[in-house]
Order: C-alpha cells, then structure tokens, then sequence
C-alpha cells in the first residue's frame, strides 16, 4: 500500500493524504520522495485547481520517522546533508506550490507536521489539534522548516516554542499564526468545502500570479524596484485572457469562464 494517496476531484480539487495511520503519517525518505512527485504531479496538470494536504488516522503527522532518523545517524555528514536537503526539496516545492493549497489538520502535529501546515497557503484544523515543534527533546533542531515555521509564526513566538517543544493547543496556534481557523472535528469537512468553494470562483492564473507576488514582496524593502516590479505584474495581469474575460464577467453581471456549472 501506498504511503501517500492522491485523488483528484470533478471540481479540480486535488487531495494528497498522508497515509500511514500506524505510524501517525510520520514521514520517512521514501514517502519524501513519494510526496514531491505528487507535488509534481499537482502543479503541471492544468484540470487541477486547488490542493488539500490531509492525512488517514487520528494524526496529521508526528514528523520525521524516528526510524529514518536512526538509520541516518550511522551515515556521514555529508550523506545526512544530502538527505536532509530532500526533506527541504519537499518544504520548498509545497511553499511554491502554483496553486492554492489547504492543510486540512484533524490531529496532531509534531515537527516537520508543524512545517507542511506552514507551508500551506490556508490552515484549517479540528479543536481538538495539538501541535508541538519537539525536535530539541531528541537533540535535534527543526532546521529545513524553520524558514515556514517563522514565517508563519514570528520569531519571538518561534524563540518559545523551539526551545521547550512544549506543546500547544489549536487555539495557541491559532493566536500565533499557524492556522487560519479552528473548527470542532464534526465540522472540519463542511468549513473546508466552504473554503474549496470560495477558492474556486477566483482566476486560477491570477491566484497563482498572486502567490508569486506574496512570496516576492514579503520582507523586502518598498523602495524603486520593487515598485517598478509591482506596477509591471498588474499590467502584465490586466491585458491578459484571464484578466478581461473577468472583468467582463463582473460587468456582465455573470459567472468567468474558470468557473464551472454548480462548482460554486
């Protein structure tokens, strides 16, 4: 059996399940792999319009599998740093992801758990989540998902939360920043098809577009540059096929073409 599955919907929406219950869909060197095909997979195919990165069992994802990293340990430097840099390939390919992406989080969370949920443009999680950044407890540092984790969650919230890998609840995370909603369990899946809805009647070639953007604009100085570059991305979407047929759409008083007969 698969350690990860992936289905994809009439409406476009592609879902990647985490799927090793047994293990609390902790992830090991092959389902790394695994999972960056699938990325792959999602972000060339044209019929797919939104991703949800969810897993099979009361877990979301207890991180690194504990066994990888025993077996790492007997290998050089060198080889763990071309190890690790598959587990940051990964971290990458789903923060860059070309499309809108959900984690769709029903239990806990545990290390690099905490990074896929960073590296996610939406977090949605059940009440009853639990999350915690525990690599110090076994000697180790969260570094391939720091970048995410931070991001998401600041640094002085991070400074806490590293170092004691205490745990934290949904609400905890939600203060900080990790998710954007927290839902009782009975509830997850109608809030997340709520959120699918509403994904699905923006632009897919503008929501794209404005993931690039978030993620060039973020941190950077407003100076001429970055100016100049703005004011060119919006010409650059206003005059093309997508970016009339919409404002068409809204002068017209009716649906854009991107969106489907009874998708929303």
């Amino acid at each position: 059996m698969a350690d990860c599955r992936l289905e994809i919907d009439s409406r476009g929406v592609g879902s990647l399940t985490l799927d090793r219950p047994q293990q609390h869909n902790a992830f090991d060197d092959d389902l790394i792999v695994d999972l960056i095909d699938k990325l792959d997979q999602l972000a060339t195919d044209s019929a797919v319009r939104i991703v949800v990165l969810r897993a099979s069992g009361k877990s979301f994802s207890a991180g690194a599998d504990l066994n990888w990293m025993q077996r790492m340990a007997d290998f050089d430097e060198a080889q763990n740093y071309a190890d690790a840099m598959q587990l940051a390939e990964l971290m990458r390919r789903l923060n860059h992801l070309p499309k809108p992406t959900i984690a769709r989080v029903q239990g806990a969370a545990f290390g690099g758990g905490v990074g896929l949920i960073a590296c996610c443009d939406v977090a949605l999680a059940a009440a009853s989540a639990v999350f915690s950044l525990s690599e110090v407890r076994l000697g180790l540092i969260p570094a391939v998902i720091s970048p995410y984790v931070v991001r998401a969650i600041g640094e002085r919230a991070a400074r806490r939360y590293m170092l004691t890998a205490e745990r934290f609840d949904a609400a905890q995370a939600l203060r900080l920043g990790l998710l954007h909603e927290v839902v009782d369990q009975q509830d997850l899946d109608v809030r997340l098809d709520e959120l699918i809805e509403i994904l699905l009647e923006a632009g897919p070639s503008a929501q794209a577009a404005a993931k690039d953007l978030i993620l060039t604009v973020a941190g950077k100085p407003v100076e001429r540059d970055l100016i100049e570059e703005t004011a060119s991305r919006i010409a650059s979407v206003r005059v093309s096929q997508e970016g009339r047929e919409g404002i068409a759409a809204f002068l017209e008083k009716r649906k854009p073409g991107w969106v489907k007969p009874g998708d929303v």
